[in-house]
């Protein structure tokens, strides 16, 4: 991200009515499709669907109910609860009728899930209770149709291992880390895979494109592939509410980044798994895999990262440069608690080599992109703003970084003695 902005007023999201988007089925078309089965079939390989003539045209009978909005006939509303499986990493979802629109999460009820079936609890006990957390408006379904983030407990109400949002929920709760609202913008890149092959969208078959290079932030038939999946990505992460900023066409062909901030606290979290499960929505249709591998292709090519740009409200004010130096001090003495939760794999992509530092060296720098921590011009010559983490994988937990990095900086001390150490090893990098 090119810089920090303001984020909205907004923390909380809210969910208002929307107008009705799309042509409900008419009984006149009703009476078209089941008085006219004479008329042609159209066959596919993996499914047959009717097709008749009408005013309108061809209608796809499927096609028509997938598009249907059900605003005009009911109070009903569909919710879509997505949490986290048993990876850490797998989105999962199911849906429930729920009586009306709601407008706040503590409005849904608690669900379940079998837990067996996601890796999360055993079979001869696999009930998972899901807390609804966080509500977007559901871009799949429009009308007033939601998306829920949700995280997962026992039965008896204690977080299952894979729920990091609730020890995120109480650091970002802690008065300490409230009063210094802390802002998140990150940076998800993903690569788009061909579906039976698993090669990177774009790239000849067992062969290589041309090497990096003309392929960033470019246009071109024989250097941007999968433009539509992030287009309509982006629109549809619009449309939800979720606080997407940006989007661009990344080094290596066939990868893609988009930007979700500036968020507050555990906001940010909440985004951006909504933005991955609308993502792997979209590349599911259109028959393309999505990975959020920190390294897919080995060689000379760029790996996937989940840069992570952070501020607090000390950091944003005058002398705000210093207090960015002390959290980056504090982020050297935990460089290696930082570095084991910032995604699996992610020592194939911190080599130093293909704008990275090395994952076992911590370092600092004015617009340097081989660091660990980089700092941008207008931070160091404004004296105040934020600063940005290189280190995140793109298949980082965002719960886990954002907390860690409010943890670290926020309300952990070292110790004198190591402080005193951090610095003189820190200057002597710079």
């Amino acid at each position: 991200m090119a810089q920090i902005l303001a984020p909205s007023t907004q923390w909380q999201m809210r969910i208002t009515k929307t107008s009705p988007c799309a042509t409900p089925i008419t009984s006149k078309m009703w009476s078209s499709l089941v008085m006219k089965q004479t008329k042609k079939v159209a066959h596919s390989a993996k499914f047959r669907v009717m097709a008749v003539n009408s005013e309108n045209g061809t209608i796809n009978r499927v096609e028509d109910l997938l598009n249907l909005d059900i605003t005009p006939f009911t109070d009903s509303i569909i919710a879509e609860y997505i949490w986290i499986g048993g990876t850490g990493i797998d989105v999962r979802s199911k849906s429930r009728t729920i009586s009306k629109p709601v407008s706040h999460p503590s409005e849904l009820p608690k669900w379940n899930y079998d837990g067996s079936s996601t890796g999360q609890a055993p079979g001869e006990d696999s009930e998972v209770i899901l807390y609804p957390q966080a509500i977007f408006k559901d871009p799949f379904r429009g009308g007033n149709n939601i998306l829920v983030v949700c995280d997962a407990y026992t039965p008896a109400g204690e977080p299952i291992p894979t729920n990091k949002r609730h020890r995120a929920a109480e650091i970002f709760s802690n008065p300490k880390v409230e009063a210094e609202i802390p802002w998140y913008g990150i940076e998800q890149e993903y690569t788009l895979l061909q579906t039976n092959v698993k090669w990177p969208l774009g790239w000849p078959v067992g062969g290589y494109p041309g090497p990096q290079g003309p392929y960033y932030c470019a246009a071109g038939a024989d250097k941007s592939f999968g433009r539509d999946i992030s287009d309509a990505h982006y629109k549809a992460c619009i449309y939800a509410g979720i606080n997407i900023s940006g989007t661009n066409g990344e080094v290596m062909p066939g990868q893609w980044e988009y930007q979700v901030g500036p968020s507050v606290g555990i906001e940010a979290g909440d985004h951006i798994w909504a933005s991955r499960y609308i993502l792997e929505r979209i590349t599911e249709q259109a028959g393309v895999v999505l990975t959020l591998d920190p390294k897919p292709i080995e060689g000379d090519w760029n790996g996937a990262g989940c840069h992570t740009n952070y501020s607090t409200k000390s950091m944003r004010e005058d002398g705000g440069f210093e207090v960015i130096k002390k959290a980056i001090l504090n982020l050297s003495l935990r460089h290696k608690i930082h570095i084991e939760a910032y995604g699996e794999g992610n020592e194939r992509r911190l080599t130093g080599k293909h704008e990275t530092a090395s994952i076992n060296d911590f370092s600092w720098g004015v617009a340097n992109r081989g660091c660990s921590i980089r700092v941008g011009r207008d931070t160091e010559k404004n004296g105040k703003g934020y600063l940005e983490d290189r280190r995140p994988a793109s298949n980082m937990d965002p719960y886990v970084v954002t907390a860690l990095l409010a943890e670290s900086t926020l309300l952990w001390e070292p110790t004198l003695e190591a402080e005193a150490l951090a610095a003189q090893k820190i200057a002597l990098k710079v």
